[in-house]
């Protein structure tokens, strides 16, 4: 188990993507710190009932004082503070459409959730991170800049977004030996993915058929990478984003 003594934040931990990649991590020794603006502690709870070590933090990513707490609170809980791994976002409940329809209020929550969001996430944790000489941080990104995926233009700018701030944060940091690195899912069939008609009408088949592995993506196909990242194995590795989403893109 090579994250044992270990602490891992994840956010928006509570299910999907996000669950799934915090059991890897704990599955490898992490301890965990579920950040999540709903059902954090359940999920926690779900997660020591499989003796995994972790806690649940209510977390608004898009707040300062929240994201703050959260550093504090997995201070206090674990004691350090190693891997942050910034999934929380809006996506799976954004209807597709034109983008002149998008409002000024969904587009400047998207963003918030999205970029600030990881900000404000990232700004909590590097000083615990150059406490203990070095960390991992790892950002959700999406394949969806890469393609120029049209209807959710909001989504597919702020995760444009993530992958500047990666590369920027890594030069940044690095002098640390904080490793700052992204992963790019493809279209995946989170629980909250599953639970939007409108978006698996618009994206699943069309997603699948574009793949060179020709089926659905699953949240479960995105724990290798973030045991990577957050592993020995990529120690000599920042600033990249790696997209995992069955060949569909290649760069």
């Amino acid at each position: 188990m090579f994250l044992k003594d270990k602490v891992a934040i994840v956010t928006g931990a509570a299910q999907g993507i996000g669950r799934a990649m915090a059991e890897g991590l704990a599955s490898e020794g992490a301890s965990i710190v579920i950040a999540d603006i709903a059902k954090a502690d359940l999920a926690a709870k779900e997660m020591r009932e499989k003796n995994f070590k972790a806690i649940g933090i209510k977390v608004d990513v898009a707040s300062e004082a929240d994201t703050q707490k959260m550093a504090a609170e997995t201070i206090k809980a674990f004691g350090r503070i190693d891997i942050l791994v910034n999934n929380a976002g809006i996506y799976t409940s954004l209807i597709p459409g034109p983008f002149e329809k998008i409002t000024v209020e969904e587009w400047r929550r998207v963003m918030d959730v999205n970029v600030l969001g990881m900000f404000l996430c990232c700004k909590a944790v590097v000083g615990e991170m150059r406490k203990n000489k070095g960390g991992r941080i790892i950002n959700i990104s999406s394949g969806t800049p890469f393609k120029g995926i049209p209807y959710i233009l909001h989504y597919t700018t702020s995760k444009g977004a993530v992958i500047a701030l990666t590369r920027a944060l890594a030069k940044e940091l690095g002098p640390d030996n904080i490793l700052v690195n992204a992963i790019a899912p493809g279209f995946t069939l989170s629980d909250g993915v599953l639970a939007n008609e409108i978006q698996l009408k618009h994206f699943r088949e069309v997603s699948a058929k574009a793949r060179t592995l020709v089926r659905d993506q699953h949240p479960s196909d995105l724990v290798g990478a973030v045991k990577f990242f957050a592993g020995p194995d990529s120690s000599f590795i920042t600033g990249q984003t790696l997209v995992v989403d069955g060949g569909a893109y290649f760069h």
